[in-house]
């Protein structure tokens, strides 16, 4: 919490690039604090009484956010573009996408699914079984994280529609994956930027691979397990059936380290992790060129981390695959290591700013309760991004913004408005017109409720 928002002039310069009105940029600030400063569970609570002096009543917040208008454009496409404008490295662009889900157990939330089995299995007294099972509701969000060169992160999400809600509503429903597509081809990068498209296996689907191709992008996914080899009828065999014969394949021993190499930069490792000491992950891998059927000529890379390779399994293997055709075997591995970034993503940003601890009926309020989180963490990183670019930095104070994660700037930026603050309020105790200013502003910051009648 804070006491006045001349404290946080920095956020309020930064929203004035949305484009949103007055109104709707205090309402956003507002979140964004929330998101930053909340000392235990995020609410509308915490993100109301964000700013001391010009608190606001949840009930307000909750229902703009639930106002469809005032989210009509997307007011964090200009703050996308600003950090990327501050872009000047040259490299491959690296862009993950996933799915995240949110629990909600709500029985009238909207827009809800469960991804629990419902199918009743048969079992011997079923009947007199009176256990009932509650299942819980998710929300899914299908996000994308933008990796530069430098290693800024810029996030990117859609919601994921149900069926039912797009009928109500009168949606188009889409997959994850058409989702995922969308993001790829929205994506605002000149046309000679060099991007690789990382994802799990419910992301080789023909339509993300065509958005792919459209924009020339590299991709590494891992086979789906039905795959199979590019022939004849009836002369198809799975790609798995490569792994019959494991111990007479070539294999190539390839060791990696997570703060070291081409893509060391797009990681953040701490401090801590950095260091001859630390041991390197060993990987067994084999590497052909082939045509796979309904995909064409790519690359697979079968690897593996078990050092007994008489005893691996197929569980134990992955395939990957890529149309980067004259990419390593070390690469391409060194490449997909990177998509774990994505799931550091998701956890920061449940965990540090609170973003899955809502509550709220109408769908339409968690959509902007996610786009204002995504703002938050636009904010953060551009913070970053304008530390590092400062020339006065010290070497060691450089260090330190370079492996900072979402945890370490919203302390920082914590500490920062903790001192403009204690700035703001000894200049206002040199007057006597500025130490009543500040009895005013410190009556604001008590609840009406809780104020002595005078």
């Amino acid at each position: 919490m804070i006491i006045v928002e001349q404290s946080v002039a920095s956020l309020k310069r930064y929203l004035s690039k949305t484009g949103l009105n007055e109104f709707a940029r205090l309402m956003v600030m507002r979140m964004v604090l929330g998101f930053v400063l909340h000392p235990g569970r995020m609410s509308c609570s915490a993100a109301a009484g964000s700013i001391a002096s010009e608190s606001i009543h949840r009930g307000q917040l909750s229902r703009f956010l639930a106002r469809p208008r005032w989210q009509a454009p997307d007011f964090n496409e200009p703050l996308r573009r600003s950090l990327l404008d501050l872009e000047s490295r040259d490299g491959p662009y690296i862009f993950i996408v996933d799915a995240t889900m949110t629990t909600q157990a709500g029985k009238k939330t909207q827009n809800t699914y469960s991804t629990g089995n419902s199918k009743r299995r048969p079992k011997k007294g079923r009947r007199y079984n009176q256990k009932k099972v509650v299942r819980k509701t998710v929300h899914s969000f299908t996000c994308g994280l933008l990796i530069t060169p430098s290693g800024f992160r810029i996030p990117y999400q859609i919601p994921h529609y149900t069926k039912k809600y797009c009928e109500e509503q009168g949606l188009e429903h889409q997959t994850t994956a058409e989702s995922a597509a969308e993001l790829i081809a929205s994506l605002p990068l000149p046309e000679e930027a060099e991007v690789v498209v990382l994802g799990d296996t419910a992301y080789d689907a023909k339509v993300v691979r065509e958005a792919c191709e459209k924009r020339n992008y590299d991709w590494i996914f891992p086979a789906n397990a039905e795959r199979v080899y590019e022939g004849p009828t009836g002369q198809r065999p799975k790609l798995r059936s490569r792994l019959k014969d494991w111990a007479g394949l070539s294999l190539r021993t390839i060791r990696l380290r997570a703060s070291t190499g081409k893509y060391a930069s797009y990681r953040r490792i701490s401090r801590w992790r950095v260091g001859s000491k630390q041991k390197p992950r060993v990987y067994y891998a084999h590497q052909e060129k082939c045509a796979v059927r309904n995909v064409g000529d790519v690359q697979l890379v079968f690897s593996t981390m078990k050092p007994n390779l008489e005893k691996a399994t197929p569980d134990d293997v992955k395939i990957l695959m890529t149309n980067a055709t004259k990419l390593s075997v070390s690469e391409v591995i060194e490449l997909y290591s990177v998509r774990w970034q994505i799931e550091l993503f998701f956890k920061e940003l449940k965990s540090t700013l609170g973003a899955c601890q809502y509550q709220f009926e109408k769908f339409t309020a968690v959509e902007g309760w996610m786009e204002c989180a995504m703002t938050t963490v636009l904010f953060l990183e551009e913070h970053r991004a304008r530390r590092l670019s400062d020339r006065r930095l010290s070497k060691e104070r450089r260090k330190w913004w370079e492996s900072q994660r979402l945890h370490g700037m919203c302390e920082a930026f914590r500490q920062e408005t903790a001192t403009a603050e204690l700035k703001y309020l000894q200049d206002r105790l040199k007057t006597s017109g500025g130490v009543e200013k500040m009895k005013r502003l410190i009556a604001k910051s008590i609840p009406t409720e809780f104020r002595i009648v005078t």
